[in-house]
């Protein structure tokens, strides 16, 4: 069997194939992020799984692509780490923009965008990847993506920024304390899905003229970090992965045509596609 993990920083959609390249199962874990999650908690996070528990003597592959994973240190903890669990499986962990790329793939040299948890971006020709950018994590990159919008969010509600409507709804939604969100934020594992995990509130007020905005100027950042020093920005199309894509398709779009570009795909969850490209390309 065969293990086909799409692993963000929020969570990690896995599927199983058997020996026919049939889907055997499909299920989800934590997300595994090297930089945001300690190495000693990954094995028993999937050890949690039921699923994977019975299947785990039974694999003998396991392709990862994962958020964090574009250092060699940060593949070799993955690989490490799962292979303690699928002791006679083959590990091979690559980079999340390889999966973004594989499954945006549609015949055509393409930018490929990842929008989730965190931000990336990459060109694919259809044979290699050009990352001309480097990922600096929540900190300092991640332009446009789930934790950039929550940490906006959070920022305002507590400088009191937010328009009054908005400023109360917040608060009865979430009750939240500056001591709470300080713990959160740099005392506990994974703050950049801490942070993402408001968007649910944006979300649901993205028509909101304030929400608009915020979140427009923060595409534009985007674009302007992670996709226009790319010479092929302007001459191809632009296609997008995440569910922070997703949801805000539209504020997306507009964003790119302030820069004249070209929006291609936008697919939420990666994961079929990817399946799809490893059973036609790779298996």
């Amino acid at each position: 069997m065969v293990a086909i993990v799409d692993g963000g920083s929020t969570k990690c959609d896995w599927v199983i194939l058997d020996d026919f390249n049939k889907v055997f199962l499909k299920t989800q874990t934590i997300g595994f992020n090297p930089n945001n999650i300690s190495a000693e908690l990954i094995v028993p996070e999937i050890e949690k799984n039921i699923s994977l528990s019975s299947v785990k003597n039974s694999i003998t592959k396991v392709f990862f692509y994962g958020s964090g994973c574009g250092i060699p240190q940060n593949r070799a903890i993955i690989e490490r780490e799962i292979n303690k669990f699928f002791t006679g499986a083959n590990v091979v962990a690559k980079e999340d923009l390889m999966a973004a790329a594989y499954a945006a793939f549609d015949g055509k040299p393409a930018i490929v965008c990842i929008l989730g948890t965190g931000s990336n971006s990459c060109f694919f020709d259809g044979k290699s990847l050009k990352i001309k950018l480097p990922s600096l994590g929540f900190l300092m990159g991640d332009e446009g993506s789930g934790s950039a919008i929550g940490k906006q969010l959070v920022r305002r509600f507590f400088m009191q920024k937010l328009p009054e409507d908005l400023h109360q709804q917040f608060t009865e939604t979430y009750n939240l304390t500056i001591e709470e969100a300080l713990e959160n934020m740099y005392h506990k594992t994974r703050p950049n899905a801490y942070l993402a995990d408001f968007n649910k509130f944006v979300v649901d007020r993205k028509e909101h003229p304030y929400f608009q905005q915020m979140v427009f100027d923060e595409m534009k950042e985007f674009f302007c970090y992670q996709v226009l020093p790319y010479e092929e920005a302007k001459d191809v199309e632009i296609n997008f992965i995440g569910s922070i894509a997703y949801y805000y398709e539209n504020i997306l779009r507009a964003a790119a045509a302030e820069f004249n570009l070209n929006i291609g795909n936008i697919v939420q969850k990666p994961i079929e596609s990817l399946v799809n490209y490893h059973i036609k390309y790779i298996l």
